[in-house]
């Protein structure tokens, strides 16, 4: 439950909106995006998903004055990421044509890629490090038991119990190496997955901009 904090608060907050969303449906029908309704779903989404895309990205950069956990920013990063795209999708009725629905089949596109994103992130193990020490620490180990074996065995002395170590040894740095090997490969598809949503994001809040803007023209200019 707790190392899936986030998406169990993110459902949370869907569902809460969604029963609210629902009885103003119930009430007054499907709401425009034009109206009051529509905008404040709107701008609340707009805000979340700045706060997605800047936070987070602020916070990996602080390296001289860390402001919390990255654990902790990520979470409110993939929160952010999911509630700020519904009320988005909300906002636009579900509507799926001219700008406004581009923006909203981006949106979808982008909440997609993070999950992919997320489930590619818990791949790769958090102890990189201790893993490679650890490994590091079985090699000498093993080349320990090796040489007293081999001693052992040389002087016509009872070796069972010394075998019996450098087989289980073997055995794990056999599952070390295979971690380690696991841990190379999702972090280079981690890389891979970045150029892509990285820039899928960048695009999205440049159409948003260009939406809000034309938004307030429209509203406010024209009248």
């Amino acid at each position: 439950m707790r190392a899936n904090k986030e998406l169990v608060l993110a459902l949370v907050a869907v569902l809460a909106i969604t029963g609210m969303y629902g009885g103003f449906l119930s009430i007054r029908g499907i709401p425009a995006a034009s109206g009051f309704l529509g905008h404040s779903l709107g701008v609340l989404g707009f805000v979340l998903m700045l706060m997605t895309e800047t936070l987070y990205s602020l916070r990996k950069r602080a390296v001289r004055r860390p402001w919390g956990t990255m654990r902790s920013w990520l979470q409110f990063h993939i929160f952010t990421g999911i509630v700020g795209p519904y009320l988005v999708f909300l906002h636009a009725a579900w509507s799926f044509q001219g700008l406004a629905g581009a923006l909203t089949l981006m949106t979808g596109v982008v909440v997609i890629s993070g999950f992919l994103g997320r489930y590619i992130y818990t791949a790769v193990p958090r102890t990189a490090e201790g893993v490679m020490v650890e490994a590091q620490a079985l090699q000498t180990e093993l080349a320990k038991a090796r040489a007293d074996f081999q001693r052992l065995t040389e002087t016509g002395e009872r070796a069972s119990a010394p075998a019996a170590g450098v087989r289980q040894a073997q055995r794990r740095l056999r599952e070390l190496e295979s971690q380690l090997s696991a841990m190379r490969w999702a972090r280079r598809l981690l890389a891979t997955w970045h150029t892509v949503h990285i820039p899928l994001g960048m695009v999205l809040f440049v159409t948003a901009f260009v939406h809000a803007g034309a938004a307030l023209y429209f509203a406010t200019l024209l009248r």
